[in-house]
Order: structure tokens, then sequence, then C-alpha cells
């Protein structure tokens, strides 16, 4: 069993990223985090997100609103944005509050801004293939670990555990399209699926993006699959000072040794996306800079 290494995969990509920021002949690439509210996960990715940028030379902008601003307010200050030539990507950490709809959010921002890859237009780009489309940042960190970790996809039986957009979906569609990593046949498992563990018994490659703790467990693996864990879930462990533990949506002890690949959590995929978004920023800059 080989472990995939998210945090060292994801420190490849922002080592490549931060030489590549340092040779741009230009105004610098600039990235705004819009957040909303307090809570506290939000401003905890947020933080992480604005060390990255720092750490590659991106810049890093947060716009901050308060938890009662209504969808039409918002909708404003995303079009302020979007018309601002020197703020070159823009991502609105969810959740927002309730009176809010994500979605109306999501597609208001611009799509050549679009580095979180929600808008419906980069959604429909990614489905046609096309170069220039903006991919969920969660999802294209688990094809970048795929690639880089030597995972066969071509003709490889793909399971995806999980219908979301934001990771289920996109990731689904990447793992269909023509080229590499691609090539696979996939198949897209939800909660109303009937014996999920005998289709995910059959995946060479296993996605898992479910959000329950530890459900895909022995029984539900082909021997020598690759596995790739996207869930984080705290579950309750009076062992630990913090009262809980990580885990993910894969029994992770009781899998291992039936695989030949797998991510851990925390470690794997979760570095991945923030490195991702990176990416994203700095291909919208350089579409914007025309370079």
């Amino acid at each position: 069993m080989e472990l995939i290494d998210g945090n060292g995969i994801a420190r490849q990509v922002i080592e490549e990223l931060t030489e590549e920021v340092a040779s741009l002949d230009g105004p610098t690439p600039c990235v705004t985090f819009v957040r909303v509210g307090e809570d506290p996960a939000s401003v905890s990715y947020v933080n992480k997100k604005q060390k990255t940028a720092a750490e590659i030379g991106v810049e890093s902008r947060l716009e901050l609103f308060p938890e009662s601003i209504s969808q039409e307010e918002l909708i404003v200050e995303i079009d302020r944005l979007n018309a601002d030539p020197s703020n070159h990507g823009i991502l609105v950490q969810s959740p927002l509050p309730r009176h809010i709809d994500e979605t109306a959010i999501f597609n208001q921002v611009a799509v050549a801004k679009d580095v979180d890859g929600f808008n419906a237009t980069n959604v429909g780009r990614m489905c046609q293939e096309e170069e220039d489309a903006f991919v969920a940042c969660t999802p294209a960190g688990i094809l970048e670990l795929i690639k880089r970790s030597g995972v066969e996809t071509e003709g490889k039986r793909a399971v995806v555990l999980g219908r979301s957009l934001i990771v289920g979906k996109p990731a689904g569609l990447l793992l269909l399209r023509k080229g590499m990593p691609g090539n696979a046949t996939v198949t897209i498992c939800h909660s109303r699926t009937p014996d999920i563990a005998s289709i995910a018994s059959e995946a060479d490659i296993l996605v898992a993006a479910i959000g329950k703790p530890e459900f895909v467990t022995a029984e539900m693996i082909k021997p020598g699959a690759a596995v790739i864990d996207v869930g984080i879930n705290r579950v309750e462990d009076s062992s630990k000072k913090r009262g809980y533990r990580l885990v993910g949506d894969v029994a992770f002890d009781e899998v291992a040794p039936l695989v030949s690949k797998i991510t851990p959590v925390p470690g794997g995929v979760g570095p991945m996306t923030v490195a991702m978004l990176m990416r994203n920023t700095v291909k919208a800059y350089r579409l914007a800079e025309n370079l």
C-alpha cells in the first residue's frame, strides 16, 4: 500500500507556482476573498488561503460583510469586484447565510474571475473540456493527486460516492474526459443508489465524497484499488485533548491493507484544494493579461 501524500504534492504545486509568479513581468496576480459573517470554519479557511497566497507572491484581499447583508446588496458588491481590473480572481467563501441563495451568488461572479469554478458557465465549459474553464478546486485537486501519484485511469472503472456540485459531479466528469488523467468508465453513486457496496467493490478507482464518517469499509473495496478519500468529519473521542478526532469517509485502518494507493485524512485531498485555488488565480491573471 502506498500513501498518497497530499501535503507533499500540494507543496510541489505551490513551489511551481511560486517560481511562475516570480517570473511574471507586470502587475501582481490578485485574488479577493468574500466572507459573510464570522463562521469560525470560514474564518480559518480564508486565513489559510491568504497565507498560501502570500507565500506564492499572490496579493490577496478580504471583503468582509455582516451576516445581515441582503442578497441584493451582496450582488452589488460582487459586481463591484467584477468591474475592478486590479482584481483577477474572486472567491465567495461558503457557507453563506440561509437567506442568501448560494447558487445565485456563485453565478454572479464573472466567469473570467471565477477561481472557485462554481459559475454555471465554467461548469459547462468543463463539460465541453475547454482549456480556459476554471475547474472547482477540490475535484481539480483530486485529479492532480491521481496524476502525480501515478494512478492509471484509462480504461479503468471509477466509482464516485457523492453527487455534489462542489466535488462529486465534477470529479466524475473529469475522470470521464478525453486525455490523461481521464478516459475512465465512471459511475456516480448517491443516497438513493441501491447496494452501493457492490458497485464500489468493482472500482479500480474509488472517490469517496459522501460526507459520512468511515462509510467505506473493507467489503466495499476491490483489492488493489486506488482510494481517494475526500471526506473530513469530526467524531467524538474522549482520548483526545480537543474531544474529537478527524476521520474521512473511508475506514482507513481496515481499508488500507487492501488497496494499492490511498489518501490519508487529514493530509490528503485537503491541501490540494488550496493549491488548486492558487493555480486558478494565476491562470485567471494570465488570461486577463493575455499572457
